[in-house]
């Protein structure tokens, strides 16, 4: 009786693990053979990931554009900058007073202070205009405060608040800044974001729609099959199991389709686009889809085909029932 207790325990502790060992190994063959059903059409299959491919290269490398458009406009954002034209009346010794006042707030990364005489100075060298203005008895221009806001607050918003904030000073006769062409940029990014958004959406939904008739058109090639197997007790999990990876294998293919697609366009547009910067002395320099993002695409892809296999096998599977 002793020994046979033991036999008893390890038959209960070995009958889950066979079963899971025995649904894992049977998985892995639906898994394996679905691949090689693809394999003997490999034209169809081929068609078939190429328009996943193409519907999903394209908003991914619009993606990728919007990235690099705001890489490149980060550094526009330093460009922000603020000139508070002092009144006339303001001594140097006030004005520097004022510099060094501003400089010790939060959003401001430096302070340039540029006199009368230096103003005028500037002026005469650039206009063209020199002996005319020196015929001037008295000095027209103020003097100028020029801030850069910091990185964090060269934002159209953050800028524009610190404009109001310097307008309150009392030596400050006009405070000016351009940043219209800034607000544009952003709103055509956002614009462009949302665009994105819903040429992906709409991109998804046809890799549903061309997975789901494929795999449509699968299950009705495969219909007698189908009813074979309901007739010999096969239940519905089963035989819904291999068209359900073969969704799995269109994801696979079509997600890594659309990602050498990008791949190779970035390829090609590097060389000009580094020409191009290398004109303006930039040191930009495209980025393609990192190890995450390929990962969400690739990821995006599986799932699409998975939920388009689903879908269809669901539909059209209820319709065939043996007579």
């Amino acid at each position: 009786m002793a020994s046979g207790v033991p036999t008893r325990d390890t038959g209960l502790r070995r009958g889950p693990l066979t079963a899971l060992r025995v649904y894992l190994l049977r998985h892995l063959q639906v898994f394996f053979y679905s691949l090689g059903v693809l394999s003997r059409s490999p034209f169809a299959t081929l068609m078939t990931t190429a328009v996943i491919g193409i519907a999903l290269a394209l908003p991914s490398g619009l993606h990728v554009v919007l990235k690099n458009a705001q890489q490149l406009s980060g550094g526009w954002d330093g460009a922000a900058q603020i000139s508070l034209f002092l009144k006339r009346a303001v001594p140097d010794d006030e004005a520097n007073r004022l510099a060094r006042q501003i400089q010790k707030l939060p959003e401001v990364a430096s302070v340039s202070y540029i006199s009368r005489r230096e103003a005028l100075q500037e002026f005469q060298r650039l206009s063209g205009f020199g002996d005319a203005l020196e015929a001037l008895k008295d000095n027209p221009l103020p003097s100028v405060l020029v801030i850069h806001p910091t990185p964090v607050a060269s934002t159209p918003a953050a800028t524009e608040k610190l404009l109001q904030r310097l307008q309150g000073y009392p030596p400050v006769d006009v405070a000016q800044l351009d940043m219209q062409w800034v607000k544009r940029l952003y709103v055509i990014m956002e614009l462009v974001r949302r665009g994105v958004v819903v040429l992906a959406a709409l991109l998804a939904l046809a890799v549903l729609l061309v997975v789901g008739n494929t795999i449509r058109l699968a299950i009705q090639n495969r219909r007698d099959e189908i009813v074979v197997m309901k007739l010999i007790g096969g239940t519905d999990a089963f035989i819904r199991r291999p068209f359900l990876y073969t969704g799995f294998w269109y994801g696979l293919f079509g997600g890594i389709i659309a990602w050498l697609l990008v791949s190779l366009s970035l390829t090609i547009l590097s060389d000009p686009v580094e020409r191009l910067t290398g004109l303006y002395q930039s040191q930009f320099e495209l980025t393609g889809l990192d190890l995450a993002t390929t990962g969400m695409l690739i990821g995006t892809s599986i799932l699409l085909g998975l939920a388009g296999s689903w879908l269809a096998v669901g539909r059209h599977l209820r319709d065939i029932e043996p007579t």
